[in-house]
């Protein structure tokens, strides 16, 4: 019975890895369909920027209440699958608690640890679950927020019902066998380590079932809790809680520079210097590229990384003023949308292979004109975002190939641009009148 167990636990996890690991290489390629920009500078800041951000989650305090049950869950989460790499040598070798042994009396003292944590993590997801779905908190349910309508809501109830049914699988696991160890039965007998702490509390309510059903809920339990751990780590890599991982790559790679300071064109900045006489112009000069982003391969990496950290949350989108005003515009939505389109090229290059093109592109398609010019570029999103995302960059870079490429432009704008190129202010008075107020 032990020998089928480890060849079936085998081909789970070599399942399990393969699909995970082909996952992660999809993603990583479709990143890569991004244009270079070096975030290689600056190592120490990046660093201390990671560990402050994505993993002390500083941001997330700015709400307190909130920030403790988020950092419980990921805490807890992350801590107690420590304890998986027990299951995974127990599941390869046929043995049972491999590590109480060799850890003592120390043993128990990690898994009532563990136990607290669960429990944590049990009672952190039930209040997020009330939150998103009694309370309708509005920048989490559907009824106030379009964009979380289908499948982002179901996908964020889903993650916590199955958090919560992991941990209640490793408190079954452990009420069940500290009753099979009092009871001496089978390998059981050979583990000594006593109830554990929140665990214990089960035990009244499994006492009275023989050992055969112990042992069979045991068992069910510790399968169900090994293979939920792989299924989860593969579910994430489609879902926004891939930001689990790609929180920690994404805030060292952040935009150290002020917000606020936008990313010219050089071809661009060089003409108006030209213009101004303050540079001449050059015999060779390279051929200008399009101006801004009308697809994704016209974004940085770092914006698709963005894309895939988004987590979701909607912090970006309650703090835009263009949203509040009841504009069409959420940047949360800008950076959902944008993942949309990759995941659809994904859809093609399984389909058809990397070749793959269609006629569809991000701008248009998938984020519309009304939405762009709505944003007033105050920066309130990139501000409010606790992994340092910046929805703002992708705006600015849609907006900049729909009035430079396409001429769409509204007619206050273009009267701007024109007061700009001629009078190199956005007023329409000669540059000679522009200090005649200070006489005055």
């Amino acid at each position: 019975m032990a020998y089928i167990q480890q060849v079936l636990f085998l081909i789970v996890f070599a399942a399990a890895a393969y699909l995970i690991a082909r996952r992660i290489v999809l993603i990583k390629k479709t990143i890569q369909l991004g244009k270079s920009d070096d975030r290689t500078d600056q190592p120490g800041v990046r660093l201390k920027t990671m560990l402050r951000i994505a993993f002390g989650q500083k941001k997330m305090f700015d709400r307190p209440l909130v920030g403790l049950l988020h950092f419980l869950v990921y805490a807890g989460f992350i801590l107690i699958n420590i304890e998986i790499l027990e299951i995974i040598i127990d599941g390869l070798f046929g043995t049972h608690r491999v590590l109480a042994k060799p850890l003592g009396s120390f043993y128990p003292v990690i898994i009532n640890f563990f136990e607290v944590l669960a429990l944590g993590v049990i009672i952190a997801c039930v209040v997020f679950l009330i939150r998103r779905n009694i309370l309708k908190i509005g920048r989490l349910h559907p009824s106030s927020s379009k964009e979380m309508k289908g499948w982002p809501a179901m996908d964020a109830n889903l993650i916590l019902i199955f958090e919560i049914a992991l941990m209640m699988a490793f408190l079954k696991m452990n009420a069940a066998d500290s009753i099979l160890q009092s009871r001496g039965v089978g390998h059981f007998a050979e583990t000594q380590t006593g109830s554990f702490l929140i665990s214990s509390w089960l035990a009244p309510f499994m006492e009275p079932f023989s050992s055969d059903i112990l042992q069979f809920t045991e068992r069910g339990a510790w399968w169900f809790h090994i293979v939920g751990i792989l299924f989860f780590a593969l579910y994430v890599t489609y879902s926004k809680h891939l930001h689990i991982g790609l929180a920690f790559p994404n805030t060292y790679f952040a935009d150290l520079k002020p917000r606020g300071q936008m990313s010219n064109m050089p071809a661009v900045t060089k003409e108006v210097k030209i213009m101004m006489e303050l540079e001449q112009p050059s015999e060779n000069e390279e051929e200008v590229g399009r101006f801004g982003a009308k697809d994704v391969e016209d974004l940085s990496w770092k914006n698709l990384m963005d894309a895939y950290s988004c987590t979701e949350c909607g912090r970006c989108t309650s703090q835009c003023p263009a949203n509040i005003t009841g504009k069409a515009l959420s940047p949360r939505k800008i950076m959902m949308s944008t993942r949309d389109r990759l995941e659809d090229i994904q859809k093609g290059w399984l389909k058809n292979g990397y070749d793959f093109k269609d006629e569809k592109s991000l701008n248009g398609d998938y984020i519309t004109e009304e939405e762009l010019l709505a944003c007033t570029s105050c920066n309130a999103c990139v501000e409010a975002c606790p992994v340092l995302i910046n929805p703002l960059d992708i705006i600015l870079q849609l907006r900049r190939y729909n009035v430079m490429e396409e001429s769409k432009a509204p007619q206050s704008w273009n009267m701007m641009f024109q007061n700009l190129e001629t009078n190199m202010a956005p007023w329409k008075f000669s540059p000679d009148d522009r200090m005649k107020w200070v006489s005055e």
